[in-house]
């Protein structure tokens, strides 16, 4: 219950606004009437008060009330303040005159008062707000200049003038100056702020300015350029921040105002994805969907994506239990009104997969649960048959005898020409999906895409943990390369296939150029503060048990073509006999049973043709397929 005082101690300071505009507005009335006679010989006596002035009194402060006037806040005055001061000021003018009009036809007011009337009540209106913010601003930083932080900005734009507003309002950052290489640019200045140079002067100018700290305020930076930037950063020896990007502060990643670390997909160049909002949540709104292995990188965002989009219901199907624990925490706090579901368990266990889909009765299931560590899985055949195969075909099986509407798997690059176990395991699995649409009941639908940075088990935490503990950095090759995203992009476009996938059908995902990881390496070492070679040294190990130097996107059997979406082809699956497939399952069930390595072997070879261990592939065969050119192969 709000006590009276408190109520009280609120309410001055709005009267006192109220207060305030009203006296400008009579003074406004008054000081034109005596400049319009001030040149008369004898001018007509003005009083303080008449009904006249009551009128313009009550017109205007009913429309300054009307507009919204008193919803802002004189601290943060700004420009769209001054606008609405000004149509409060001519509505304000309409409703006076209409008033007096009413009263004695205007008979009194001279026409040059009101032409005038608008414009000086905008200024005697204006003036007072905006001089108050800056005697707040100065104050502010007057009070905390001796324990403020020298701050270089690079960049002048809309980002560097919103950061030179904030850095000051906080009073904890001095603004030194700006640099930016716009060579119109240089010797102007954005809040009293001077732009001193370009950025190529970063070395020189932090060093004049005493500058503590440097700050990247150009948020649409491209990957090449971001990488020069951030070099020139590291010239300077001082530690640098850099601004969020709009879509990481519209999807929760990023706080408004935030000074952040520049992050190694900074520097990667994933452009921002723009998807489909209203197809996803057309599809998704007030919907229930089931997430097999939840508490994963993937399936945790995959889960974060539904909620944010417009899922009514999410059930999770997890067998860590503290990933589904961490993962239901997540989003009831950050979703509180999404209804979740719970289900502890393993999604190859018919017996958890049907009491999933019983309970939570999902119209899309996304099965994300597999086991994908390359080297690993090369001396665990039975559990990678056993995980990305048999479990696959357990879940998709039991969603389709459930009616589930749409069942998506996500796969990988590795099952394009499979040189690795993973790929293997992960191809039989699309095949699987592909023999299982009817095209009469449930939708299934393939998602394949590259490495996810940051993900669990991927080379990022493994090259920052090497770092943190002062290296080396181990590489595999000098010349290796892999496709990168990150793990929002990629659920992004994971929901936006789904949403318009077809029957059967099979979606790579532009992961961009492919990057080298040695480049990788270096970069991350440099985010760190550290030279390579000099402070963390690169090792390089040789390539590992499954592994080869460069990813393939397309089989070269599969033909594809555009979607609605620039960022998604379409490839035309390959054929699959649903006999053999049925029999290879009902096999490797069998050999997983009595756990027979060299049994599940020969029948994933045998199912999956084109797959070749990493030991017998000629290099020659591993080419980097740039996406989306392969005009030669492209379908209309």
């Amino acid at each position: 219950m709000i006590s009276w005082r408190e109520r009280l101690s609120a309410l001055v300071p709005r009267l006192t606004v109220v207060s305030h505009d009203l006296l400008m507005v009579w003074l406004c009335w008054q000081g034109l009437h005596h400049l319009r006679y001030a040149m008369l010989p004898n001018p007509p006596a003005s009083p303080l008060w008449s009904p006249e002035i009551a009128i313009v009194l009550v017109a205007q402060g009913l429309v300054f009330w009307r507009v919204g006037l008193y919803r802002g806040l004189w601290r943060f005055a700004s420009v769209p303040d001054l606008w609405n001061i000004l149509k409060a000021a001519l509505l304000g003018l309409l409703a006076l005159a209409l008033g007096l009009a009413l009263y004695n036809r205007l008979g009194t007011v001279p026409r040059a008062v009101l032409v005038l009337y608008p414009f000086a009540l905008v200024g005697l209106l204006g003036m007072p707000r905006l001089l108050f913010r800056a005697w707040k601003d100065n104050q502010n930083s007057d009070l905390k200049s001796g324990v403020a932080l020298r701050v270089l900005i690079l960049g002048a734009g809309r980002a560097g003038e919103a950061l030179v507003r904030d850095l000051r309002r906080s009073g904890a950052y001095q603004p030194v100056g700006l640099l930016d290489d716009a060579a119109r640019l240089k010797g102007t200045k954005l809040h009293g702020v001077p732009v001193l140079g370009g950025l190529d002067d970063a070395v020189a100018i932090a060093r004049e300015t005493a500058a503590k700290l440097i700050v990247i305020a150009m948020p649409s930076l491209d990957a090449a350029n971001m990488q020069r930037v951030v070099a020139i950063c590291e010239s300077t020896g001082l530690p640098f921040r850099t601004v969020p990007r709009l879509v990481d502060v519209l999807e929760g990643r990023s706080l408004p105002g935030e000074l952040k670390e520049v992050a190694i997909d900074d520097l990667l160049g994933r452009k921002p994805v723009t998807p489909d909002w209203k197809l996803i949540r057309g599809w998704l709104g007030g919907r229930t969907v089931l997430v097999t292995g939840a508490g994963g990188s993937i399936g945790s965002e995959l889960c974060r994506q539904c909620a944010r989009h417009g899922a009514r219901k999410i059930a999770l199907l997890e067998v860590d239990e503290l990933a589904l624990t961490t993962t239901h925490a997540e989003l009831s706090r950050a979703f509180p009104d999404l209804e979740i579901v719970s289900v502890l368990g393993n999604c190859g266990d018919p017996a958890a997969i049907a009491h999933a889909l019983k309970i939570s009765e999902p119209d899309a299931v996304f099965h994300a649960a597999a086991y994908k560590q390359v080297p690993l899985l090369e001396q665990q055949l039975r559990e990678a048959v056993r995980n990305n195969v048999l479990a696959t075909e357990v879940v998709a099986r039991a969603c389709r005898d459930a009616g589930v509407a749409t069942f998506v798997f996500i796969s990988t690059d590795k099952a394009v020409d499979p040189v690795n176990v993973l790929g293997a395991t992960k191809r039989f699995a699309e095949m699987v999906c592909q023999t299982m649409d009817d095209r009469k009941s449930t939708r299934f639908v393939t998602v394949r895409f590259g490495n996810v940075l940051d993900s669990a088990g991927s080379v990022v935490p493994l090259f920052r943990e090497q770092i943190r503990l002062g290296g080396p950095v181990t590489v595999t090759d000098p010349d290796v390369t892999r496709y990168f995203m990150t793990i929002p992009e990629a659920c992004q476009l994971i929901v936006q296939a789904a949403a318009g996938a077809a029957h059967a059908s099979i979606y790579t995902l532009d992961m961009g150029e492919p990057v080298p990881i040695r480049v990788l390496a270096e970069q991350m070492i440099r985010l760190a503060g550290k030279q390579p070679g000099k402070d963390i040294a690169i090792v390089y190990t040789g390539l590992r048990p499954g592994e080869k130097l460069h990813e393939t996107l397309f089989h070269a059997d599969e033909l594809y073509r555009p979607t609605s979406h620039s960022k998604i082809l379409e490839a035309r699956a390959r054929d699959a006999s649903v006999e053999m497939i049925s029999r290879a399952i009902v096999s490797l069930q069998a050999a997983a049973a009595a756990y027979d390595n060299e049994e599940l072997s020969r029948i994933l070879r045998a199912s999956v043709p084109e797959f070749s261990p990493a030991g017998h592939v000629q290099e020659t065969g591993a080419t980097i397929v740039q996406f989306p050119a392969r005009d030669a192969r492209r379908t209309r």
